[in-house]
């Protein structure tokens, strides 16, 4: 389910958190669980978990990339090993069945490091049964969204909903396909980047990032 926000633009990643919080209340979603994709979800997570009145945590995930070109993703894995491959993507590439599953391997341990960094000695919340919404700051081929919400999943949440400012119309249908609602602002035809539809898109270190987390009750 989308919905076009007024303005087509986000002054900053948590102007838009604030933004997909009015949306998601209007919409009578809630949530026992906020999580937010690290680094770039965490602004957002912040304001959409308190809104919600919600545990705010992280869901990690890690773009697998295309062979010479590790921007364009060819899939997506979770800190669990759960993976999306873009087969369509793969087979026009030519990527082997040997680097594909190198870079899972790689990729997998990236995103259980930085799950473990992000959590310090917090155990990972019991999502068994719970309502969660997985919060980026948007999403271009939806892979790492893809990869998250299949972990979610996988933790035997009962409802999941994906709440993203902005993708464009073809990565909303597919990321449909694998949350029971997705919430997105804004779906431009002209899409191009995530950081062209904010005013201002600065990196997040991972201390800022992580102070994000420390900021709820």
């Amino acid at each position: 389910m989308t919905t076009d926000a007024d303005g087509g633009r986000f002054a900053d990643r948590t102007e838009a958190g604030r933004r997909l919080a009015t949306e998601l209340r209007n919409r009578g979603v809630e949530a026992d669980v906020v999580l937010a994709i690290p680094r770039g979800g965490l602004p957002l997570g912040r304001a959409v978990a308190d809104a919600l009145d919600a545990t705010l945590d992280v869901v990690a995930a890690s773009k697998i990339g295309a062979p010479g070109n590790p921007e364009y993703a060819i899939g997506a894995v979770g800190s669990d090993g759960s993976a999306w491959l873009d087969e369509d993507v793969i087979d026009r590439l030519g990527v082997s069945d040997a680097y594909v599953e190198r870079e899972r391997e790689r990729e997998a341990r990236a995103a259980r490091e930085k799950a473990s960094r992000y959590r310090s000695d917090r155990p990972a919340p019991d999502l068994t049964g719970r309502s969660v919404v997985v919060v980026d700051d948007g999403a271009a081929t939806g892979a790492t969204a893809i990869a998250a919400l299949r972990l979610v999943r996988a933790r035997d949440a009962a409802r999941v909903v994906l709440a993203i400012p902005v993708a464009p119309p073809d990565t909303v249908e597919r990321l449909e396909r694998e949350a029971d609602a997705v919430i997105c602002l804004e779906t431009p035809a002209d899409f191009r980047a995530v950081g062209g539809f904010y005013d201002r898109f600065d990196q997040v270190s991972d201390e800022e990032a992580m102070a994000y987390l420390d900021d709820g009750p």
